[in-house]
């Protein structure tokens, strides 16, 4: 029997009997991808030592993954451990080194320690800590586009531009900001998405191209006009059939023929550019498998394509396992000077040509949008236009010697035609009036038809 107040006195005691024993792991700042990070375990006692456990911890504490073990009863080695005698007690620290940590080693991990208590010495008593490995990953990869590319060119309808910036494999995300011609943009936070990224998912909305078929006289008096008045304003290519009024002659073409100003207003309404516009801001993080972070940081404003042409946009990467910024930068610029290939160089009747577009003389960006046309009629497959940098026109008949295509090249901040000349030769292997079944079916039907009726008039009059 116990008398009251004895159990009180008893009490301190018992630490004495089981045996005092405490861990503590030392705190870890923040590792990058590729460091060796060594884990402390610290822990002090006065008992004899069991064992020694170290747990990586995963899916929120459901599962402990054991990387290491020290049993005390059927090993002797101390080398992996440091013992100091202070006192009654002994001082331990257990160490665990991974040589080069990857994102998949972030996490907690667990030091457990048992000794046996001096009561029994058998009964283990048991003690643990616990640390978390932050592991950060810097962005491997930035790249810089446009939103909704390829889009046409208009000088008549103000627009909006969206440059997006992807930042990769960052953990923890990035912080993104824009400069302009090494100036930080002020922007304007967005809540919502811009509608133009939708073409990051390849939802490219439907072009708004001028109908050079059905509206190319009407469009070319329209420019030749509005030229005479905006020039040196607007960085656009003039067409080469299209005549300066300045540089005509007596006899007059009609395609330059003015128009009243009246007209001109109605049908294309003028709208005054800001030299300041408002740059909206949007940012999205998307996780990746890999523990990584995605960061597309997006960029709105209503393009200026005589302020914005030849800007330069950058953006700019900040990030805690970066020594200094990343950046990636493009040059808004309009097309010029599109190089027109042609293969083969000297084609004959029945080849398949392919007339392709090999580059420009400056750097474009946004990227361009391609349409074929022929200059008065219709493409060899019957179509009006054909989207694209190559035009193929499939065994070519002799009725397309000479005749001329025309490759408008276009972005937002500007467009340019090109044109260019086909030439045909005489093909040895294919009888001339042969060249292509195709085309000439009709006409072939038609000779076959002409030389019945002489057979038959011929047979009546003998």
């Amino acid at each position: 029997m116990i008398w009251p107040g004895v159990g009180a006195l008893l009490l301190p005691l018992l630490p004495l009997a089981l045996g005092y024993l405490t861990v503590t792991i030392e705190p870890l700042p923040p590792v990058v991808v590729g460091d060796a990070v060594t884990l402390k375990c610290n822990f002090k006692t006065d008992g004899r030592m069991r064992e020694i456990v170290w747990y990586r911890v995963t899916d929120g504490g459901t599962i402990r993954q054991k990387i290491f073990t020290f049993d005390a009863m059927f090993s002797t080695n101390f080398s992996h451990m440091e013992n100091y005698r202070k006192r009654e007690d002994l001082l331990y620290q257990s160490t665990i080194r991974l040589p080069e940590v990857r994102i998949s080693d972030n996490g907690p991990y667990e030091c457990h320690v048992g000794i046996y208590d001096r009561a029994t010495r058998e009964k283990v008593v048991l003690s643990s800590d616990n640390v978390f490995l932050n592991v950060m990953s810097p962005p491997v990869s930035i790249a810089v586009l446009a939103a909704d590319s390829p889009a046409p060119f208009s000088r008549y309808q103000a627009q909006n531009f969206t440059v997006v910036c992807i930042v990769s494999g960052g953990k923890p995300a990035p912080q993104v900001s824009f400069k302009r011609d090494g100036e930080l943009i002020d922007v304007v936070p967005m809540l919502e998405p811009p509608p133009a990224a939708a073409g990051l998912l390849g939802n490219h909305p439907s072009r708004n191209l001028f109908n050079r078929d059905s509206d190319d006289t009407k469009m070319q008096k329209t420019l030749s006009l509005l030229d005479t008045e905006e020039r040196g304003l607007s960085p656009f290519t003039e067409n080469p059939y299209r005549v300066r009024a300045a540089d005509q002659g007596p006899m007059s073409s009609p395609v330059t023929e003015a128009i009243p100003e009246t007209v001109v207003s109605l049908e294309f309404p003028r709208w005054v550019h800001s030299t300041d516009p408002a740059y909206f801001f949007h940012q999205m993080h998307l996780p990746m498998s890999d523990g990584t972070v995605e960061v597309r940081a997006m960029l709105t404003w209503t393009l200026n394509s005589q302020v914005d042409n030849e800007a330069l946009f950058s953006c700019e990467v900040k990030h805690p396992a970066l020594s200094m910024p990343m950046q990636s930068e493009v040059t808004l610029a309009a097309p010029k000077g599109p190089k027109i290939m042609m293969s083969p160089t000297r084609a004959r009747v029945g080849d398949t040509v392919r007339i392709t577009v090999h580059g420009f003389q400056n750097e474009v960006f946004p990227e361009p949008l391609f349409t074929w046309t022929r200059v008065g009629g219709r493409l060899l497959d019957g179509r009006a236009e054909h989207d694209g940098k190559e035009l193929v026109l499939e065994r070519v008949p002799a009725e397309l010697n000479g005749s001329m295509y025309r490759c408008t090249a276009q972005n937002p901040l500007g467009s340019t035609d090109t044109h260019t000349r086909l030439i045909i030769f005489e093909n040895p292997n294919i009888p001339r009036g042969t060249e292509d079944s195709n085309s000439s079916g009709s006409l072939d039907s038609n000779r076959l038809t002409s030389v019945l009726l002489i057979l038959t008039v011929i047979y009546e009059l003998t």
